[in-house]
């Protein structure tokens, strides 16, 4: 099975414009998505897809591998169906570009229902409990309902479960984390789906999917990570990473 991660990157953002090159430890965001998820064996190549130069460029001056996509794309699978389109894979792993912690064996457990031939599944996303009230109540943060064989019924932007139980963690929480595999064919089935109006609604991706009919198979990880969302959350982002051995991994392998 050949398997590829591409991670959409854009300088668009309306909460954090330029996202992707803001610095961390002196090196640009998108260079250590790209490195950390370099790091995952169950890989044979990843690519950054963007529709921006800066962006292109900045990927090619670390040695990246990077691929212009239109800047139309509303959605981050659309742009890495586009970019994935004429490359020769089984499966695709999209990575989130603002998630500068991601760690390789997130990868491999978000591939773990496709490499044990797991049925009906259109695509995997992993999911985390939300250990707080905060993160419950935070819009960044991307909610999911599961039904008792782990598939989405629904994911949202709002709290659910609904915030009207009394205790927050009497009944869990989960959120979805951005790794995103899906069979190469499924992918561009996904570009092809009429955008929906929940979708819409949430600005969530794979509520296309979830409104069409589609499974998706949510796998817990133990993993914690913190993506960028505001220029407030490098400084964070950056003592974790700092403390994370596997930055040094990384960084000492490039600087050679």
């Amino acid at each position: 099975m050949k398997i590829i991660a591409v991670i959409p990157a854009r300088m668009g953002s309306s909460r954090f414009p330029g996202k992707p090159l803001a610095p961390i430890l002196g090196r640009p965001m998108i260079e250590h998505v790209y490195w950390r998820t370099n790091l995952c064996q169950a890989l044979n190549d990843v690519f950054v897809a963007t529709c921006d130069p800066e962006i292109f460029e900045s990927v090619e001056a670390f040695g990246g591998k990077a691929i212009m996509t239109s800047s139309s794309h509303e959605r981050a699978s659309d742009r890495v169906a586009e970019a994935a389109i004429d490359l020769d894979c089984d499966v695709v792993v999209m990575v989130q570009g603002d998630e500068p912690m991601t760690h390789p064996q997130m990868i491999d457990e978000s591939l773990t229902p496709f490499l044990n031939g797991v049925e009906q599944v259109a695509c995997v996303n992993l999911t985390a409990k939300i250990t707080s009230q905060t993160e419950f109540e935070d819009r960044n943060t991307i909610k999911v309902v599961m039904d008792e064989d782990g598939f989405a019924l629904y994911m949202s932007r709002e709290p659910i479960p609904t915030r009207q139980i009394q205790n927050f963690g009497q009944i869990p929480a989960f959120k979805q984390v951005c790794i995103i595999p899906f069979a190469a064919k499924t992918l561009q089935e996904f570009s092809r789906l009429e955008p929906t109006p929940l979708e819409v609604a949430e600005s969530i991706d794979m509520m296309r999917f979830i409104e069409h009919g589609r499974r998706v198979k949510m796998v817990e990880t133990s993993f914690s990570t913190h993506a960028v969302d505001h220029p407030p959350d490098l400084e964070l982002v950056e003592r974790l990473l700092r403390q994370d051995p596997l930055t040094q991994q990384y960084i000492t392998a490039i600087e050679r």
